[in-house]
């Protein structure tokens, strides 16, 4: 594993920083590839000051180190981010962040975007109602 992964993939997999579930999250992104298994869900908490802004996001994901680090990565970036400065993050941050990536893991950063944007969707959704 030390080879194939970069220290940053290897670190957030095994010391991640936002793991967790919240209790009565705002939004729920939920997703998963079929083809490789991972399953991936983000928690947001919202708040407002000027605009709306992610005041608490974590991650409970089950897949390969590098859909963990992915998970982890995202909520780092989207922390204390607007609600569209976080739709913004793309799957390119976060392979920039984690460092080399072997090609067949970049559908790892794909999942974390989406599940991403789907917590937003659904906040923003609950919201309308």
């Amino acid at each position: 594993m030390k080879d194939y992964y970069s220290k940053k993939i290897i670190d957030r997999f095994l010391n991640p920083k936002n793991l967790g579930k919240i209790k009565n999250p705002d939004g729920i992104g939920d997703t998963e590839n079929l083809r490789c298994g991972d399953i991936m869900k983000i928690y947001i908490k919202v708040s407002k000051k000027k605009e709306e802004y992610i005041k608490e996001i974590k991650f409970e994901t089950m897949g390969c180190p590098v859909a963990i680090a992915s998970s982890d990565i995202i909520c780092s970036l989207a922390k204390g981010k607007t609600l569209d400065e976080a739709r913004k993050i793309s799957f390119k941050n976060i392979a920039d962040k984690l460092g080399p990536l072997p090609p067949q893991k970049m559908h790892c950063t794909n999942l974390a975007e989406r599940a991403l944007r789907m917590a937003i969707k659904d906040y923003e959704d609950k919201k309308k109602k």
